[in-house]
C-alpha cells in the first residue's frame, strides 16, 4: 500500500477551495498588467540598447515621449537617462515575475500585484489608465478573495 505523505491530507483538507478557479476578473488583471509590465520591460529594453524608447517615426508627435515624461522630469529624472530606461526594465521585469505568481495564487502576489499598479500610476495616459483599472479590480472582494484565500 502507496503511503501518502503530510502534503496529500493537507491538500485534501483543503477540499474544494484548492480547486476553485480564479475569479474571471483576477484574469482581466492579468492581462491587463501583462499588457503594461511588458511594455514597460519592451521599451526600456529597446532604450537601453539603441539609445531611445519606442516613439512615433512621423506626424506631429515624431520623436517624443508620452506625457509620463513631464511627471518624470518633475520629480527631478531625466526622461531619456539611463536610470529612467532602468527603472521602465525593473519594474517591467517585476511586474510579470509578480504576474506568474498571482496567476499560480501565491497568497503574497496579490499585494505584489497592487503595489505595481500603484508603481505604474507615473506612466501616463495609458499606463495610469490600466494602473487604476487593475487597483480597483484588485480590491474587489471576489477578486481578493480568490487569490488570497486559495
Amino acid at each position: 500500500m502507496h503511503r501518502r505523505g503530510d502534503w496529500y491530507s493537507a491538500w485534501q483538507r483543503l477540499g474544494n477551495k484548492a480547486r476553485l478557479p480564479m475569479y474571471w476578473l483576477g484574469w482581466v488583471v492579468v492581462a491587463l498588467a501583462f499588457v503594461e509590465g511588458g511594455w514597460l520591460a519592451f521599451d526600456g529594453s529597446m532604450a537601453l540598447l539603441s539609445g531611445d524608447y519606442v516613439t512615433p517615426k512621423s506626424g506631429p508627435h515624431a520623436g517624443q515621449l508620452g506625457p509620463w515624461s513631464k511627471v518624470v522630469a518633475a520629480v527631478g529624472i531625466p526622461p531619456r537617462s539611463t536610470l529612467m530606461k532602468s527603472i521602465h526594465v525593473f519594474l517591467g521585469v517585476v511586474w510579470l515575475a509578480v504576474i506568474v505568481c498571482f496567476a499560480l495564487r501565491q497568497h503574497w502576489a496579490w499585494l505584489g500585484m497592487l503595489i505595481c499598479a500603484m508603481a505604474g500610476l507615473w506612466y501616463l495616459p495609458f499606463g495610469t489608465l490600466m494602473s487604476v483599472i487593475q487597483i480597483v479590480l484588485l480590491l474587489l472582494p471576489p477578486v481578493r478573495a480568490s487569490v488570497v484565500l486559495a
